[in-house]
């Protein structure tokens, strides 16, 4: 599993609760930007249209922006690729829980383009700090260790 673009700041903002895994419908040019490396997934969330899961916001950048369709939206909707009983199961805990659904990692899976999706719950203002605090607790023993 090559890592090609991770979203940091979901683990900071959101609690995840799972973590699926799932195909992304890309166009050629698309796929060639993603595995150089030119995703960015920060603000990036999925949506429910017409039983289908859809990611909204995932920034892909065009590689050769000479050699791109004028009409290219970077930001477009992208179809996310699960089984039935997968999108049922996100669709219900979504709605009966108030849970999003957030792109964690891309990568390649045997040459194929894959996301990781976490089902996550937003952290409160409170919640963020004690992290911070904790990561702060944590540089300070691994300085004193040293």
């Amino acid at each position: 599993m090559n890592a090609l673009s991770e979203n940091k700041k979901a683990f900071f903002n959101y609690e995840i609760i799972e973590t699926f895994e799932a195909g992304i419908e890309l166009l050629g040019f698309e796929v060639k930007s993603v595995k150089a490396g030119q995703a960015n997934m920060v603000g990036a969330f999925a949506t429910i249209r017409g039983g289908e899961i859809w990611m909204t916001n995932l920034d892909i950048p065009p590689y050769q922006a000479k050699n791109t369709p004028e009409s290219y939206n970077q930001t477009r909707p992208r179809r996310l690729l699960l089984n039935k009983k997968e999108i049922l199961y996100l669709i219900t805990k979504m709605q009966s829980e108030r849970l999003t659904l957030l792109p964690l990692k891309m990568y390649t899976k045997k040459n194929l383009v894959k996301v990781e999706l976490g089902l996550a719950r937003g952290k409160r203002q409170y919640e963020k700090r004690e992290t911070i605090k904790k990561r702060e607790v944590g540089r300070e023993m691994r300085r004193a260790k040293n």
